[in-house]
């Protein structure tokens, strides 16, 4: 049988999600602790890659294997060999055509950040930190032009393995949380170190170092070469998978950092 699980990580402590030889993926340890628990070999496939640093509060996985456990086992089996730093929190019997990444309609990113001439200690790894204070308004005047679909290779890694930079770009906003700045990315797929890119080039929005017009060049440009230096990877969450409703999956729980 088929099986989803939704993930939770804490991306400081690994290599990023993808296997590694060395075993520091969280791929790896997920697969060690449910292949213990299952008795034997599990392999798993994600709804996305996320880098070196890069968190997870939902993560989506699937895998297939003939072990005969019920959903609460998968929940709790694995968790009791993995890293605490990594949980299972629910898991979810699939149909065949169930896939963790081509059946996603979108993903959603979240990048924070503490604009203040301190950098977080008790958030530290978890939050991104701008020395100064940010021009909000002045990022989010700039957000419309991502919307749609558009060649986004502007802010693509020269290592992105993509097949096309063309993305839909279903939400770009920023906002002001207590102390923190919010930018939230949900589209039908991310290039490798995409929104940490459009992050940087953002700051530079915020700092007065770029205007919208500069930006909007910096887009049409198509070169990498021309937008602002990646963003750190702390402050970035992998938030939300969409897939069709009627896979039923679980709702994930409220993202913890969001002040209420």
């Amino acid at each position: 049988m088929r099986i989803a699980l939704g993930l939770e990580y804490d991306g400081s402590a690994f290599c990023g999600w993808q296997s590694q030889p060395g075993g520091c993926g969280v791929q790896d340890h997920l697969e060690k602790a449910l292949s213990t628990f299952a008795d034997r070999p599990v392999s798993v496939l994600a709804a996305g890659r996320t880098d070196t640093g890069v968190h997870a509060t939902a993560q989506v996985v699937h895998f297939d294997t003939d072990a005969q456990r019920d959903d609460n086992s998968w929940v709790r089996g694995p968790n009791s060999y993995l890293d605490p730093r990594v949980r299972v929190l629910w898991a979810r019997p699939v149909p065949d055509e169930f896939h963790a990444r081509f059946s996603a309609r979108s993903r959603t990113y979240y990048y924070l950040l503490l604009d203040d001439p301190v950098a977080p200690a008790a958030l530290n790894a978890r939050m991104g930190w701008f020395h100064k204070p940010l021009d909000v308004a002045a990022m989010s005047a700039t957000m419309g032009m991502f919307l749609g679909e558009h060649d986004f290779s502007a802010f693509r890694d020269a290592q992105c393995q993509a097949k096309s930079p063309v993305k839909v770009m279903h939400e770009a906003r920023i906002e002001r949380r207590g102390n923190m700045i919010v930018f939230t990315f949900r589209a039908s797929a991310f290039l490798h170190h995409m929104v940490r890119n459009l992050v940087g080039s953002l700051v530079y929005v915020g700092a007065g170092r770029f205007d919208a017009e500069a930006l909007a060049k910096v887009f049409a440009s198509l070169d990498r070469r021309n937008a602002a230096p990646t963003f750190a990877p702390d402050g970035l969450y992998l938030a939300a998978i969409e897939y069709d409703p009627a896979f039923a999956l679980p709702a994930f729980r409220p993202f913890p950092l969001f002040p209420s």
